[in-house]
């Protein structure tokens, strides 16, 4: 089986590449199947400058929307103690209304470019944070702004309503 993708591999590879060619020099002998793979394999080098790999994509300083808290030190050194505000996301795997809000939230974030971060708690790994913040329901996000509460919502909430909760947090 492997040998037959390694064959349908090269053939393509080699067939693509004929076709580049031109008309004069992109005929394959076809005297047999084996001197065609030859002659396939000659031509195509997988590491031949023609068929180099992808080079990486240039590196951005970009920040990333969102992060998940690691601990109680993770969440007090990147939360509490944060210049900008910060969006706790307080969720869980197994919710249904998470899944849904969590990627809502991220592109509202993502919206005011930088102004405010966003911190994701699971409620199953970090249950000492979701008692000490009272949660009780998922999803719960919590605005936060110099380590003090500012505002919160339960539940879901629609792209306008998301887009309007962090604005009114930067606003703050």
């Amino acid at each position: 089986m492997a040998h037959r993708l390694l064959v349908r591999r090269i053939w393509t590879l080699s067939v693509r590449e004929s076709r580049c060619l031109p008309a004069s020099t992109a005929t394959i002998p076809s005297s047999s199947f084996s001197t065609s793979l030859q002659s396939a394999t000659t031509r195509v080098s997988f590491l031949s400058p023609s068929r180099t790999l992808p080079r990486s994509l240039p590196h951005t300083s970009c920040r990333a929307v969102s992060f998940n808290v690691q601990d109680h030190e993770d969440f007090t050194e990147r939360v509490i103690n944060s210049k900008l505000p910060v969006l706790v996301d307080f969720h869980a795997q197994w919710c249904g209304p998470c899944k849904i809000l969590g990627p809502r939230l991220e592109k509202a974030v993502a919206k005011q470019k930088g102004r405010v971060a966003m911190a994701k708690v699971d409620i199953d790994d970090h249950t000492d944070l979701a008692i000490e913040y009272g949660v009780s329901a998922v999803p719960t996000v919590i605005a936060m702004r110099g380590g003090d509460v500012v505002d919160h919502f339960v539940g879901i909430k629609d792209d306008d309503e998301l887009d309007s909760f962090v604005s009114k947090i930067i606003g703050q």
